[in-house]
């Protein structure tokens, strides 16, 4: 079976795979950007809160991903679980690295002028710097989402959800008529939802960095 007759036979199978994957991702950098923001938020004005932060996410990226599985399923079981714990801990280097150097990139002035008109700590902080933070924010986000497209195919290694199991089964059958078929269909869809996250992460920056900022 040549491999666009596979893709044919298996589209509908195929599809529901890049569904899940996609959306295991966007639910997962979700979770982590939330998360790495809050951390990057309380931690970003001392230097030594702020190292810690980045080294104890930076740690994490040091466990093989398929190790890190493993780990989660005697405590978590099979499934979605220790999918979703396996790609959020692994998305929050890039957002947490980014904000810290974002939120400590705000021109002081600017805090200064917001505190000067009475604005509160909070306040300043929601619409002075988060939105001055936003672009390398948003370049975290881009990063640890094309990290975390490849991580969640190892994902099907503890029947997690998505493209991983078409590359799962390939390798399992190798030497099979469709094996390689599997394999392939598996990564080139990965690779082009790669893709298509990241082109939605430009138009997400032209839609929301104002033009000065991006100049």
């Amino acid at each position: 079976m040549s491999f666009w007759d596979y893709l044919v036979s298996r589209h509908q199978q195929l599809l529901t795979d890049a569904f899940q994957h996609v959306s295991a991702v966007f639910q997962c950098m979700v979770i982590a950007t939330a998360v790495g923001v809050l951390i990057s938020v309380l931690s970003y004005r001392s230097p030594w809160a702020g190292n810690v932060a980045i080294m104890s996410t930076a740690t994490l990226l040091t466990i093989p991903s398929l190790a890190a599985i493993g780990l989660l399923i005697p405590l978590v079981g099979l499934g979605v679980p220790p999918t979703v714990i396996t790609l959020t801990l692994y998305g929050l280097l890039p957002v947490v690295r980014n904000a810290i150097v974002g939120l400590r990139g705000v021109d002081p002035s600017l805090v200064d002028a917001a505190r000067g008109i009475g604005m509160s700590r909070a306040a300043r902080l929601l619409r002075v710097e988060l939105p001055l933070a936003w672009p390398p924010i948003l370049t975290g986000i881009r990063v640890s989402t094309q990290m975390l497209m490849g991580i969640a195919a190892v994902a099907a290694y503890a029947s997690g959800p998505g493209l991983g199991n078409e590359i799962f089964r390939g390798i399992a059958s190798l030497g099979s008529a469709n094996a390689i078929n599997q394999v392939l269909a598996g990564t080139l869809g990965i690779v082009i939802l790669a893709l298509l996250f990241d082109g939605a992460y430009v138009l997400l920056g032209r839609l929301t960095v104002p033009r000065g900022i991006r100049v």
